[in-house]
Parts: structure tokens; sequence; C-alpha cells
């Protein structure tokens, strides 16, 4: 591929990744019990939408995350997931539409309201309101795990320019290897 081409495709590259927006699990509180965060209003203000990435931080001595289906999230059902998380500081990267089910596997933690069913659209809509998903649906899969910090490094606020700055620079360097 020529220099140009090679150019165009990482432009087109960038547009994507530089559009996909990175939400923090419950705000500033985070992935916890402590002060009885209410993840069902946390997730129904925001319009979150494929390649989309959530974060949950939180005590890792205290807390996880747990991605489960739909019956074992109504029912804090913590003994088939999906997928599982334990750092402390997990990045999920949403890449289906539909409702992403997770929850704390932590004994007491669910039924105290630590679970979060996390809307995925394929755009953003210009309504703030979800539409029904019948009840017989299944969840859908979809969430992969991005890569977690250095267990020493401080915590830090993300955002969309960072994530897509740090994919662009490896995007580049990966480009400059192909072309080289």
């Amino acid at each position: 591929m020529g220099g140009g081409g090679a150019a165009l495709l990482l432009l087109v590259m960038w547009a994507g990744v530089a559009s996909a927006a990175v939400y923090e699990v419950g705000g500033t509180i985070g992935w916890t019990v402590m002060g009885n965060p209410d993840y069902a209003a946390w997730a129904s203000s925001k319009q979150i939408v494929i390649g989309d990435t959530v974060v949950f931080t939180y005590n890792k001595q205290f807390h996880n995350v747990l991605a489960v289906s739909k019956a074992d999230y109504k029912n804090c059902i913590a003994t088939k997931p999906t997928a599982t998380w334990s750092t402390g500081n997990d990045s999920v990267v949403l890449n289906t539409t539909g409702h992403h089910y997770f929850l704390c596997g932590y004994p007491g933690h669910c039924a105290a309201g630590q679970k979060v069913d996390i809307r995925v659209a394929s755009s953003a809509a210009p309504s703030a309101a979800p539409s029904p998903t019948p009840s017989g649906s299944k969840p859908s899969g979809g969430a992969t795990a991005a890569p977690s910090p250095h267990p020493n490094a401080a915590p830090k606020a993300l955002s969309a320019s960072s994530v897509a700055a740090a994919v662009a620079t490896s995007l580049l360097s990966l480009a400059a290897a192909v072309l080289a």
C-alpha cells in the first residue's frame, strides 16, 4: 500500500477511534456499595454506543466485576459469569448492541445494589429515553477487556481524546513498521 493509501487508512481508523467515549461506571463514586450508589440512574443517563468503553474503578480487596446473563443479573447469581475482572481499574469495550449486565460477585454486594445494566445502542439516538426491550430477549455478548494499567499507577480520569491518542500512537507505530 502506498504512503497516501496508508495515511488515508489511518485517518479513517482515527475518526472511528476518536468518536468512542469512555464512561466511569458510577461516576465519581465508582464501583462500590458504599454510599448506596444508584447504578440504574447512572446507566440511564448515558447514551452508550458500540465501541464505547466503560471503566470500573474499585478496591480490588472488596469488589470485582462479573459479566452475567439477564437472569443471573436479576437474581444476583455470580456463579456463572461470562467474563470476570478483578484489577480494581477495569476497562471494558462494548462491541455489540443491547443490554450488558454486570455485577459484583462478592457475597451480598449485588443484593445491596452493586449491579448495572448498560444498554448499548448502535449510534447516539436523538432521544435520551431508551426504548424498552422485549422481556424474552437474551443478553448480548461483545464486551472485551481493554488492557489495565500497571497496578501501582495512580488513577486518572479517562477521556475519549486520551484513549484515541494512545490508539493513534499505536496505529502510527504499526503503520511505520509496515511501510519501512
